[in-house]
């Protein structure tokens, strides 16, 4: 059965969801936007927070929300929810808290026990079934929240920002640890992040929303490779530009030109990695290649190289060595020369 949501969110500040997907059984999709998008408007529609305005919500042919017909409370929804700050209860031990689901639909005391226990031991906390919450480390809460998520074996898994509130460390175990779990759940699994590593690990497609709209989805593959709008090629690295190509020649929105490999006809976009660019001191001649005069915004440290934010014609970042920093002087007002070779670009309709 596939999760179907084609619905609209009016919240009292204006602000409109407007959100089409589908999730299939064993499909991780991630839902991904910059914060005020509509992520969180979202997640609490599919877990019966928030009603939906206008449009449905069913899992196949079984209503969850369809204004003004039909609308399933969050308790009687086959969900299961990860939040960010976990939400565990500290009164109680893991044990507890990973049985409570169970114990609030009407399982027996013992079956919710021994279910729980069973859910602990997988996610690797069978020394931690009557430790509490404040004793755990941030890793072990997030796997106690999932495993509470999983143990009543929902049809729907819904992760907010899960792995948010854990240090970089942790993260990278958590997170691969996450992937294997979500590998082996049958149900359906919708991801709300703002966080393009969480994406493109753990999701089989992404559904980016900004201000209220989805404006791309695909595999992360092919989102990575062509984004559409400007916040997705930030998240992904890259540098875009719309323009109007002709032949090899794009003319672009914003001020000035480029010269790509694949002809191309009308409404472009073009993108291409900022360690493809190259800063001169004077104008480069030599093998045929893309340049214009460029003025240093400023400079920051981008993992282990330098990103240069550039002025000019067209704008753009470049990523270069501390070495090449030292031997340009780049400093904040310098001028400069940027080049790019046309084989470097990815040209695409926009």
């Amino acid at each position: 059965m596939t999760l179907h949501a084609d619905f609209q969110v009016d919240r009292d500040s204006g602000f409109r969801l407007d959100l089409r997907l589908a999730v299939a059984p064993g499909e991780v999709v991630a839902l991904l936007g910059p914060n005020g998008a509509g992520k969180t408007t979202a997640l609490r529609s599919f877990a019966g927070l928030l009603p939906i305005s206008e449009g449905s919500l069913r899992l196949d042919d079984r209503v969850w929300d369809e204004p003004p017909r039909e609308f399933v409370l969050a308790e009687h929804r086959p969900i299961g929810v990860v939040f960010q700050d976990y939400l565990l209860f500290n009164h109680l031990s893991a044990l507890e808290n990973v049985a409570f689901g169970l114990r609030a639909r009407g399982t027996e005391r013992t079956t919710a026990r021994r279910l729980a226990a069973a859910w602990l031991d997988k996610v690797g906390l069978d020394a931690h079934h009557h430790t509490r919450p404040r004793s755990l480390s941030g890793g072990q809460a997030q796997r106690v929240a999932l495993a509470r998520a999983l143990v009543t074996d929902p049809e729907l898994l819904l992760l907010d920002e899960p792995l948010a509130a854990l240090d970089a460390g942790t993260r990278l175990h958590i997170r691969a640890e996450l992937g294997r779990h979500l590998a082996d759940y049958p149900g359906r699994t919708l991801l709300v992040t703002h966080d393009p590593l969480d994406a493109m690990v753990l999701a089989d497609r992404l559904v980016i929303v900004e201000q209220g709209q989805v404006v791309q989805e695909g595999a992360p593959a092919e989102v990575a490779r062509r984004p559409r709008t400007d916040y997705i090629a930030q998240l992904v690295g890259l540098n875009l530009h719309r323009g109007k190509a002709d032949g090899t020649t794009v003319v672009l929105d914003n001020g000035g030109q480029l010269t790509v490999a694949e002809p191309a006809t009308g409404a472009v976009h073009v993108a291409f990695s900022p360690t493809a660019i190259s800063l001169h001191p004077d104008r480069p001649t030599g093998s045929p290649r893309n340049t214009w005069p460029v003025t240093v915004l400023g400079l920051e440290q981008h993992a282990h190289t330098i990103r240069v934010h550039l002025d000019g014609e067209p704008s753009v970042h470049a990523d270069i060595t501390p070495a090449v920093v030292a031997e340009l002087r780049i400093t904040p007002g310098a001028r400069l020369w940027a080049a790019l070779k046309a084989t470097e670009i990815q040209t695409y309709s926009a």
